[in-house]
């Protein structure tokens, strides 16, 4: 059992500590975490994220988890991630940094349009045209073969009985399978009932032939410890009739 979603202190609303969502994951039976804390990015602007880790904190949290992945090397395998947005003016910092760092993946979600500096936060009720951009965006972020799922996908706040959502959400099941990107079933987004997962969504998925990746998008270690939401997400996506995978691709 393995998950790649789970975050740091650093993105200011998570609690715990590193070792304490290892420790959970180890007790659960996990035999791979991937941490992916909300990534940096070096602004052009002053603007400051209130929901991220700063750039200066990066350097810590590599060390961090590389220092516990050796502590813990015959007990779990850890992987270093960040999650990510795609801006399109800061791709080239990226690819730097993920090098620079020896990062190991990354995820995409796709929370707001271009930059969190000016643009909209996606999880809120869209407008046609705001829920189109979402989904363009995230098409960009896959085909720029970069990151190794999308969390999260049906993030995007729109009427799911409405033939256009239909229509857009095919169109990015249709791309991340060319891409052979697997698509995540959120378990914060299920087990404190926001909009997402939907299972309108997943149904399309079903239809255009998804993989589906369970990520736990731990914000605090018990997360970890809560096999059931686990299991019954697991029966969700069974029922359904999707292809459940554990297998992403990582840079190296």
């Amino acid at each position: 059992m393995k998950n790649y979603h789970t975050h740091t202190t650093r993105c200011y609303h998570a609690i715990d500590s590193e070792e304490d969502y290892i420790l959970a994951a180890i007790q659960s039976g996990y035999t791979e975490l991937g941490f992916s804390d909300h990534t940096p990015w070096r602004y052009d602007s002053a603007f400051h994220s209130t929901m991220r880790m700063e750039e200066s904190q990066l350097e810590d949290y590599v060390y961090t988890l590389r220092k516990l992945r050796e502590k813990y090397q015959d007990q779990i395998s850890i992987k270093i991630g960040l999650e990510c947005e795609y801006f399109p003016k800061y791709m080239a910092w990226l690819k730097e940094t993920i090098e620079k760092y020896d990062i190991d993946y990354i995820i995409l979600g796709n929370h707001y349009d271009d930059t969190d500096e000016t643009g909209i936060y996606f999880g809120m009720p869209l407008t046609k045209q705001q829920f189109k951009k979402y989904v363009d965006n995230c098409i960009k972020g896959i085909e720029t073969g970069l990151y190794s799922y999308l969390a999260h996908p049906d993030l995007a706040h729109y009427d799911t009985q409405d033939s256009y959502y239909r229509q857009q959400m095919t169109r990015l099941c249709q791309c991340a399978k060319e891409h052979d990107l697997p698509l995540e079933f959120n378990l914060l987004g299920y087990s404190t009932h926001r909009h997402y997962p939907s299972k309108d969504f997943f149904k399309i998925a079903k239809a255009v032939g998804n993989k589906v990746i369970i990520g736990t998008d731990a914000h605090e270690s018990s997360a970890l410890l809560h096999m059931q939401v686990y299991h019954e997400a697991k029966a969700f996506l069974e029922n359904l009739g999707i292809e459940i995978t554990e297998e992403i691709q990582f840079f190296r």
